[in-house]
């Protein structure tokens, strides 16, 4: 059986305000099943390219399709953020509650579920994380690798059919970089994962992409790049050996 297109971007044009061309003819594509890591250097546009499947920035010209289905007004992409969960780079950016149960239960919540079942639903996604207990925690005294695990429990709970994720370890100690690998290899869904970590990537995805210069310039398995990195510091991206 072929797989699905989940996620597609099609001759995307798109410059920040007061800035040139980021991207100038970008094509990218995830396909049902895959979990696609995505590197490159700063200001390349990796997290822009999320923000433009969320719908947060618009494309100049260029096509974008999600499950299939073109998507251009703001009501498409309220469609797209109740099926596509998102987690932002910074914790702070995506917990707003008093508590963590109210954050978690948030996005049940906002898909229609009554309370009751909101609560429950939020409880089982702490509880399938390993974080039973933490349900009456404040939100802002939580630690940084809390604060992220949290932030996932809150994506989790609206069980979207695709992840997108930025810099999900980034700045985190060893053992919370564990602990976000493990739930990731136990999804099934496709996901594109932005880091700059590549042991990360090479456990968690099995395909690589890179951005450079606006656009897709490189992709390969996680494993190959996995070691070319431990060799040359610029991983799989273009680069010249003296």
């Amino acid at each position: 059986m072929s797989k699905l297109p989940l996620i597609e971007l099609t001759d995307i044009h798109y410059s920040p305000p007061g800035h040139k061309g980021l991207f100038a003819g970008l094509d990218f594509k995830l396909m049902e099943g895959e979990n696609i890591g995505l590197i490159g250097a700063n200001g390349t546009g990796k997290t822009t390219l999320l923000h433009l499947i969320m719908g947060l920035v618009k494309p100049r010209s260029g096509t974008i399709r999600v499950f299939g289905r073109e998507v251009k007004k703001e009501k498409d992409f309220s469609e797209v953020r109740r099926q596509v969960g998102f987690l932002f780079q910074q914790a702070d950016d995506q917990l707003f509650s008093p508590t963590v149960i109210e954050d978690v239960a948030f996005g049940p919540l906002n898909l229609g579920n009554p309370p009751e079942k909101a609560l429950a639903i939020a409880r089982q996604t702490l509880a399938d994380l390993n974080l039973a207990g933490f349900e009456d925690r404040i939100t802002y005294k939580l630690s940084g690798g809390e604060k992220k695990l949290v932030s996932l429990a809150t994506v989790l709970a609206m069980q979207p059919k695709v992840l997108l994720l930025d810099e999900p370890t980034t700045g985190l100690d060893e053992l919370t970089r564990e602990r976000i690998s493990e739930i990731l290899i136990n999804l099934h869904i496709s996901y594109i994962i932005v880091s700059h970590e590549y042991d990360f990537l090479s456990r968690t995805t099995s395909e690589i992409y890179g951005l450079q210069n606006g656009r897709i310039v490189c992709n390969g398995e996680s494993t190959i790049l996995h070691q070319h990195f431990h060799q040359h510091t610029l991983g799989g991206l273009p680069h010249k050996h003296s």
